[in-house]
């Protein structure tokens, strides 16, 4: 519960690399997400490359702190994987949210960007990343050790919960 309750959008990284061996432990949480049918159609591009980073950055409107930041995860779904048409979206959103909560419980900052379903967002990534047809970019989570102290919101609201019916 710590790490789902305290989880907030972290933007500014200090300038420290993260290892291979924590990025992988965020993927391996990725794919711990449940999805339709067990059918896991994710697929995750792990960006290191500053220059990939700097593109995005030229059509993304929201993804200055790529800028700043020793790694990213694309999460991508492929819709050749799915045996349930259109539950990628869930899918890979279900693998995002996990690997925000991983990041968080390892004491790491992120924020999701949405890539899916802003067109403009999904073919430019996919041609700068050089990904197959069927292959969708969902999101892109900027990882890194937080340069900023934020606290997380209280987001319950009784109002917001309903019992049998509306």
């Amino acid at each position: 519960m710590n790490a789902i309750l305290n989880r907030k959008s972290i933007r500014k990284y200090k300038d420290i690399k993260i290892s291979d061996e924590i990025v992988e432990g965020l993927l391996r949480a990725g794919m711990q997400a449940p999805s339709a049918g067990n059918e896991q159609p994710w697929d995750f591009v792990v960006l290191r490359d500053k220059e990939i980073m700097k593109k995005i950055t030229e059509f993304h409107p929201y993804s200055s702190m790529l800028l700043n930041t020793d790694v990213a995860i694309v999460v991508c779904g492929d819709e050749a994987k799915e045996v349930f048409k259109g539950f990628w979206v869930q899918d890979c959103s279900a693998a995002t949210e996990n690997i925000l909560l991983a990041a968080e419980d390892k004491g790491l900052g992120s924020v999701w960007l949405g890539v899916y379903p802003l067109e403009d967002r999904v073919e430019a990534l996919k041609k700068l990343l050089n990904l197959p047809e069927t292959v969708i970019p969902l999101s892109i989570i900027p990882i890194g050790y937080p340069d900023e102290k934020r606290e997380a919101a209280n987001r319950f609201n009784k109002e917001r919960i309903h019992y049998d019916r509306w």
